[in-house]
């Protein structure tokens, strides 16, 4: 298909996500996504970014690729965005993200 797509581009920072966009990244992705699924771009400073693509009918976003999104996905239940607006960044939370190390080992008598 030669195609024109008219879509708008849209980067989305971690900090930007949306419930909608979050929701459209779980629907796509719902195991999570893969190496394979990461598009890889400079952005104008000329910076390499690596993102996932979810579309809607007018838009194509890049969500940029994090260790937050991945905990976000991984924890995504709708119920919890119920009270937001869909387009409203502030619903999404940065998870805590654990830095495993041997804290078990660690009581000191």
């Amino acid at each position: 298909m030669n195609k024109k797509d008219n879509r708008k581009r849209v980067i989305v920072d971690f900090k930007k996500l949306t419930p909608e966009i979050l929701g459209l990244l779980v629907e796509k992705y719902p195991e999570g996504y893969d190496e394979e699924d990461i598009i890889t771009f400079r952005n104008a400073k000329n910076e390499l970014v690596e993102a996932v693509e979810v579309n809607t009918e007018d838009t194509k976003y890049l969500i940029k690729v994090s260790t937050k999104l991945v905990k976000t996905m991984e924890n995504y239940d709708e119920d919890d965005y119920e009270d937001f607006d869909s387009d409203d960044p502030d619903a999404i939370q940065d998870p805590d993200i654990e830095i495993e190390e041997d804290s078990e080992e660690m009581d000191i008598d």
